[in-house]
């Protein structure tokens, strides 16, 4: 009876050992489909940072890569973009500081997002969540 018992506890944890690395890559794919969500339906960056057909639709073979905006403000705004830069991958983005970014709307070097760009002040979840989808479209 003992032995039986044993092998039962053994299978368990096996059991919910193997559940915790399946669960730990579905949670990956999690982050990424949220963070997807996140650029997608609420930043909207596709907006500016995706170039569109004449028609407006989005040209997905150039998703987040970046381009010339078509819009300018009223009044002069010296550091105002002209153009959006490549999203896809976060070329040159160093995760952590990519995360801290959109946590406090602040790049690397201190200085706040140009705008257009809004200053994002996201809670760490989302931030990390943006960046996994932004990094999961490494060319």
């Amino acid at each position: 009876m003992k032995k039986v018992m044993i092998a039962a506890v053994v299978v368990a944890a096996v059991c919910l050992l193997s559940a915790g690395k399946s669960s730990a890559g579905s949670n990956s794919a999690s982050q990424i489909a949220h963070g997807e969500y996140l650029v997608k339906a609420i930043g909207q960056c596709g907006d500016c940072h995706t170039p569109m057909t004449p028609t407006g639709q989005f040209i997905m073979g150039k998703w987040l890569q970046g381009k010339k905006l078509e819009f300018a403000p009223l009044v002069p705004i010296p550091i105002w973009a002209d153009t959006s830069p490549n999203i896809a991958g976060l070329p040159g983005w160093d995760k952590e500081k990519a995360i801290q970014f959109f946590m406090t709307g602040l790049a690397p070097n201190g200085a706040p997002a140009r705008p257009p760009m809004p200053t994002y002040k996201m809670n760490r979840a989302d931030a990390e969540a943006v960046v996994a989808y932004l990094q999961s479209l490494r060319q």
